[in-house]
């Protein structure tokens, strides 16, 4: 059961399949004590799931502080920083996010940046996503259908411990094994401490952990630790946290003057693609006459933590060569970028591979996409499989 089920509007709990699973499916459940500092009663992975899955919450705000270090090759990094857009900056380095909720109908996220601030509002039946450095605001007016939800980054970025939670502990199954780790003081709260390790080793990620609120009993940080390296390659924590309900004017918003607005409707684009579906904005119809948007089709091989995602490049792009005109400077450049990537052969084919501490991405000769959280020489067997 997904959280955007149960509780549409913020994903604070646990889903409950996960629970199921992990108490009754298999996983490995862990009964340490959370050790000292704090000093706190004992409780094992077990209970410390019921409280996920049973916290409720009525508001919340606070300072959140996002960090990456995925070992991304320095061109990479380079590209992200300089895209122009501090979503896709995400992928490396540390950021600072706002957030306020109050209920299920009001809820705010704000990105901040050395630039400005990218926000995304929920007011009712009325959302917006506004970027101060482009002076552009998106206005949506939900439908009934959508009313449930719940702003979030573009590109599906985490937000908040929560969210980063719930999709870990929505994966939970036998493959995974569930242990208490040491208790902590996270954003002067004490907390648990719950780890999830997968079982195989052809996965990258070591473990992740999960600091839960002894008293609220939600998420205050999540870690992500790939194999052999000592600092998280991903981590998303609370550094100042109120749990009373923010005021009512914290989700009114009024486009500052000089602000170009877009009506967006119920699934509409915002700025780096909008929170909504990635639909183009109302007025803004595709030319007479233009292809519908071929997307590649992708497939999944295996189960658990080393899943892997199969799938094709297109092959060509507008402005592409082959598409009739010359070279886009997006296409340009990840053509550029392939190149620097080390190439890779074998009975499978031959290739170029992006390796990183915690994923590991194949792209083959023949035009397949092949990656995943694991080894290297898991992508070759799944590239042997699927020629």
């Amino acid at each position: 059961m997904s959280l955007f089920q149960s509780r549409p509007a913020l994903r604070w709990l646990v889903p409950t399949s996960a629970a199921v699973v992990v108490l009754g499916g298999g996983a490995a459940i862990g009964t340490l004590a959370a050790a000292s500092e704090p000093n706190l009663p004992p409780r094992d992975a077990a209970q410390l799931l019921v409280d996920l899955q049973t916290a409720r919450l009525d508001g919340l705000s606070g300072t959140v502080v996002q960090r990456a270090d995925l070992g991304l090759p320095p061109a990479l990094e380079t590209l992200a920083g300089n895209s122009g857009s501090e979503l896709a900056a995400l992928a490396s380095g540390r950021h600072t996010l706002r957030v306020w909720y109050n209920g299920p109908d009001q809820a705010r996220v704000a990105l901040v940046g050395t630039l400005g601030e990218t926000d995304v509002i929920r007011n009712g039946a009325d959302a917006w996503v506004w970027s101060s450095q482009k002076k552009e605001a998106v206005h949506y007016k939900l439908d009934p259908g959508k009313k449930d939800a719940p702003p979030e980054l573009p590109g599906g970025l985490p937000a908040t411990p929560e969210e980063a939670a719930d999709k870990a502990l929505a994966a939970i199954d036998p493959t995974t094994e569930v242990r208490v780790g040491r208790s902590a003081t996270i954003a002067g709260r004490d907390a648990y401490e719950l780890i999830l390790a997968p079982r195989d080793k052809a996965s990258l990620v070591e473990e992740i952990r999960i600091a839960i609120d002894a008293e609220e009993k939600v998420p205050l940080r999540f870690e992500v630790f790939a194999e052999g390296v000592g600092e998280p390659a991903f981590e998303v924590a609370f550094t100042q946290v109120d749990f009373n309900r923010p005021a009512p004017e914290q989700f009114v918003f009024n486009p500052p003057p000089g602000t170009k607005v877009t009506e967006g409707g119920a699934e509409g684009a915002g700025p780096d693609g909008g929170p909504f579906g990635g639909h183009r904005p109302d007025g803004e119809a595709a030319e007479p006459g233009a292809a519908p948007e071929q997307r590649p089709e992708t497939r999944t091989v295996g189960t658990g933590w080393t899943t892997v995602l199969v799938g094709t490049l297109p092959e060509s792009a507008p402005g592409a060569p082959g598409a009739g005109g010359e070279p886009g400077t997006d296409v340009a450049q990840f053509a550029g970028l392939l190149n620097q990537f080390p190439a890779v052969s074998g009975d499978w084919g031959s290739g170029r591979l992006l390796s990183t501490h915690l994923f590991s991405v194949l792209l083959t000769d023949d035009g397949r996409v092949i990656g995943g959280l694991v080894t290297p020489e898991r992508l070759y067997e799944v590239a042997a499989q699927t020629r």
